[in-house]
């Protein structure tokens, strides 16, 4: 059963990557026309639109099969797949440190499917019921409310728009989003196999949970997305998501009780390898500074001869007048003269 929600997740993440590539191929395309219409009038972004809810669909089914621990990490397959089929199809540059990324994510991913805890719990109604009014849910509610307080007032009344601060956000909304979906995702697997439970009011508390809570964590993402750039946001935001998700799992649904400590090394080391592989992959490319045009005036009588004038970027007088105090002096001459 674990390895059908592995199966799921895994190619959710890699239609999602597919999605992703089509909508970046038809911005490109659109870039080209004389006369751009806008993206969505697009058919061919809209199929990518469509692939990314059949890819997020694959990933909210995973969660009715596999623990939380399990499927959260796997998301480093969406970066990972993204960025060979970009060099594929895209035609955009293969760096060494991709290969290292790609290596190191799929090292990682294995590890996390062979040591993630290996228990099957039917997610009922009763189960979540329990689960949602035991004192450890209880006590980490209350301490994430706190620290999300505490983040919201810094970014709403001090005016404190760091990246840390909107993915930790988002990272805490993504904690009750990951509970929820997998409370809903269980229960109507549950239903579907064994006694209905979308009678019971858990469900629809569990549904509102996680519609809200995925509305408030893409308004803070977005932010982030506007004010830093994508290849800074995408690996801290799935290193914040993942280790949300794991605490999240791991106190909710208790996922690793009873496990050994060697087991729980190598997964978290697993973890850590993913993480890296994602940095690698997404890391900013070295930019390539093109040398300083400069035009030359010839040679000029009376004048004073400017072998350039654009200073370089790097030096004090960048975005300063050049001295005209030599032009001045020789102009002066000249009137004696005359």
């Amino acid at each position: 059963i674990h390895l059908f929600g592995v199966l799921l997740a895994i190619l959710g993440n890699l239609v999602i990557s597919i999605s992703l590539n089509i909508q970046k191929y038809s911005h490109l395309q659109l870039a080209q026309q004389e006369h751009p219409r806008p993206y969505f009038k697009s058919v061919l972004w809209w199929g990518g639109v469509l692939l990314m809810a059949v890819g997020e669909m694959g990933n909210f089914a995973a969660y009715g099969f596999a623990p939380i621990t399990l499927i959260a990490p796997l998301g480093c397959v969406s970066v990972t797949g993204s960025a060979i089929i970009s060099v594929t199809f895209l035609k955009d540059n293969l760096r060494a440190s991709d290969l290292l990324g790609m290596t190191l994510a799929f090292a990682g991913t294995y590890l996390l499917v062979s040591f993630a805890p290996n228990i099957t719990q039917a997610i009922s109604a009763r189960t979540v019921q329990y689960y949602f009014v035991g004192w450890q849910f209880l006590i980490y509610m209350i301490l994430e409310i706190l620290i999300f307080c505490i983040l919201l007032y810094f970014y709403k009344r001090k005016g404190l728009k760091h990246m840390v601060i909107l993915l930790t956000l988002v990272a805490l909304l993504a904690s009750l989003t990951v509970i929820s979906v997998k409370a809903v995702s269980g229960m109507i697997t549950f239903s579907m196999t064994d006694k209905m439970q979308l009678t019971y009011p858990i469900f629809y508390i569990m549904f509102v949970i996680m519609i809200a809570s995925c509305v408030f964590q893409v308004k803070f993402l977005n932010q982030a997305t506007k004010l830093y750039n994508m290849t800074t946001v995408v690996p801290v935001n799935h290193i914040f998501f993942t280790i949300s998700a794991i605490i999240a799992g791991i106190i909710f649904y208790q996922e690793f009780l009873g496990a050994a400590f060697l087991t729980v090394f190598i997964y978290l080391f697993g973890c850590f390898l993913s993480f890296l592989g994602v940095f690698l992959v997404t890391r900013n490319r070295e930019k390539e500074h093109l040398q300083q045009s400069y035009i030359d005036f010839g040679n000029i009588p009376g004048k004073q001869m400017l072998d350039k004038i654009q200073p370089d970027s790097n030096s004090l007088s960048y975005g300063t007048l050049p001295d005209g105090s030599d032009s001045t002096k020789s102009q002066s001459g000249e009137k004696k003269e005359v």
